[in-house]
């Protein structure tokens, strides 16, 4: 999959004539992959803590699902959906345009966050909180290289989300679509309030639910803008399609 997804951005390189329908479907191709990242992610993500012995949904972070023997499933999870999303980064700057503000800085804020996933998919969390069975309770004791990385990285690209919502929402409120923009600004803040609560490190079941829902909300709010995006490119090759008749 994401040979699939390098290769679709480097067909993104070239200079297609604009409106022509070659470039409508190559960036239609690109938002498929920002609009699977999110699902993808929640989808494997739950399955690992339904199913993982000693894992709890209310005390335990997903990123432990990194730890242990089957921790690879998680690292190559965070990996393709950090290669989706910098992928859909791209399509979401072909769809808006180089010239507005979201088309300038919503890109590299996503791409931001695609980046900062594969990080934390290459740097482990430390083993923490009882996960895997054996693991002493509670935070550990030593904070790994990695571990730091790994925190590093889930902060950088937390950030770089959040900050996106706010960009997503001003294209929005601009284009009048003031639900749209309330959405991205809900997400937004929620997501802040959300992630401050779980780096405050209080391993709170209500606090760490509450992320859990964060995640799934942004992920689900990621696949509905490129979704959307998606609409609007086919809506605006069939008008000009139409006009050059």
């Amino acid at each position: 999959m994401s040979v699939t997804a390098a290769s679709t951005a480097r067909a993104a390189d070239q200079p297609p004539q604009p409106g022509s329908v070659m470039a409508g479907n190559i960036t239609r191709s690109l938002l498929g992959y920002l609009a699977l990242a999110g699902p993808f992610y929640v989808v494997v993500s739950l399955v690992q803590a339904l199913t993982r012995d000693g894992f709890s949904l209310a005390h335990d972070e997903w990123s432990l699902l990194a730890v242990g023997h089957l921790g690879w499933i998680q690292v190559v999870n965070l990996i393709l959906t950090g290669a989706m999303t910098v992928t859909g980064a791209v399509g979401f700057r072909r769809a808006v345009g180089r010239s507005a503000t979201a088309g300038r800085w919503a890109p590299r804020l996503l791409a931001g966050y695609g980046i900062a996933l594969i990080a934390a998919g290459i740097f482990r969390a430390d083993a923490a909180s009882g996960f895997p069975p054996g693991t002493p309770a509670g935070r550990p004791a030593h904070v790994s290289w990695h571990g730091t990385l790994h925190l590093l990285s889930g902060s950088i690209g937390f950030a770089c989300l959040i900050a996106a919502c706010f960009v997503v929402a001003r294209m929005y409120a601009r284009r009048g679509n003031r639900p749209a923009a309330i959405t991205s600004r809900v997400i937004g803040a929620a997501f802040t309030v959300a992630f401050a609560g779980i780096a405050s490190g209080t391993g709170n079941a209500a606090v760490n639910l509450a992320f859990t829902a964060a995640v799934i909300a942004s992920s689900a709010w990621l696949t509905a803008v490129a979704v959307d995006l998606y609409r609007r490119t086919r809506r605006d090759e069939q008008q000009t399609t139409e006009a050059a008749r």
